[in-house]
């Protein structure tokens, strides 16, 4: 897995240099999963980042974690593919997972960066660092907006309503 090659086309490391991408290549774990296998469960602790280097990823919620009665169990509300990040709250607050991330194809590839060692290299280098927390902030910020206007829309339709427009 060429790891320098896939980082480059994830957006929270844009803006770095080459040697920048290249310390964080060197702690990246490697993971392969299989359709089905459940890579973190909601509610759980959490302390790692996820980057989809090839495959699926599908992002969960349980309604019966809030006393929801669902017969149909955990919803998937995305997927997500090469490229995109995933448990990037994790670096921020160490808090609980929002969501579970389940693996939706096979031999799917992950490079998984630990919490310690992501802030160790930007202890080490401040202006990658303020970059690499600039760019998490806004693929934060991007998720919010996405999910508010996902809530909205589930808020205001009503069955039977016409577009008017």
């Amino acid at each position: 897995m060429q790891r320098i090659n896939i980082l480059r086309e994830v957006d929270i490391f844009q803006d770095l240099s080459e040697s920048q991408v290249e310390r964080i290549a060197q702690i990246c774990e490697e993971r392969v999963c299989q359709i089905g296998a459940v890579i973190f469960e909601e509610n759980t602790a959490s302390d790692e980042l996820y980057i989809i280097a090839d495959g699926r990823v599908d992002i969960q919620v349980d309604p019966s974690i809030l006393g929801i009665p669902s017969q149909a169990g955990p919803t998937t509300i995305t997927t997500l593919r090469r490229g995109q990040v995933f448990g990037e709250v994790a670096l921020v607050d160490q808090g609980l997972r929002s969501a579970s991330a389940k693996c939706a194809a096979n031999n799917t590839k992950l490079l998984v960066i630990n919490r310690d060692d992501l802030i160790a290299l930007c202890d080490q280098d401040f202006q990658m660092g303020y970059v690499l927390m600039r760019n998490i902030a806004a693929d934060l910020s991007f998720k919010i907006r996405s999910a508010d206007l996902m809530i909205r829309e589930q808020l205001l339709w009503r069955p039977g309503q016409v577009d008017e427009s």
